[in-house]
């Protein structure tokens, strides 16, 4: 059975996470980056995951949420990042959405170009992408859900 995504407004450190849904609201101020690796430790012992998985979550989810920070919403602190958890029979897909105006993952360039291989930055979709089961962009690129099997 899988539930809505529903957006929190607050993250303390007393998160109580339900069976089958988490929500977790960042402010766009990029200090709160570090928030994800509480929010990632606590995922990964309610639901028991294997260093693997929780090994990707964490890279996945700091880069989606750096994006919606930086590129989705400008640092702007007036704007919000929203992650959404959900807990499926086989999986969790996370969401992060931001209140930019979103952009067209498939014109991002490969980073793996020889052009590219050196340049600093520029992989957070392509390790999104590679450490995921699936990935996602809907709303015109503003929201990001990620799947990770179980």
């Amino acid at each position: 059975m899988d539930s809505a995504f529903l957006p929190v407004k607050y993250f303390n450190s007393d998160l109580r996470m339900s069976d089958l849904h988490t929500n977790l609201t960042l402010p766009s101020d990029p200090t709160n980056v570090a928030k994800v690796e509480l929010f990632v430790h606590e995922v990964a012992q309610r639901y028991q995951l294997s260093p693997d998985v929780h090994g990707n979550i964490l890279v996945s989810l700091t880069e989606a949420v750096t994006n919606a920070i930086l590129h989705g919403n400008h640092a702007d602190c007036n704007k919000n990042v929203s992650i959404s958890l959900r807990r499926q029979k086989d999986a969790l897909s996370i969401r992060v959405s931001d209140e930019g105006p979103g952009f067209d993952p498939n014109y991002v360039p490969d980073p793996t170009c020889p052009e590219l291989l050196e340049k600093c930055g520029g992989r957070g979709i392509f390790l999104m992408r590679h450490l995921s089961d699936e990935c996602n962009f809907m709303r015109g690129g503003s929201t990001v859900e990620m799947r990770f099997k179980l």
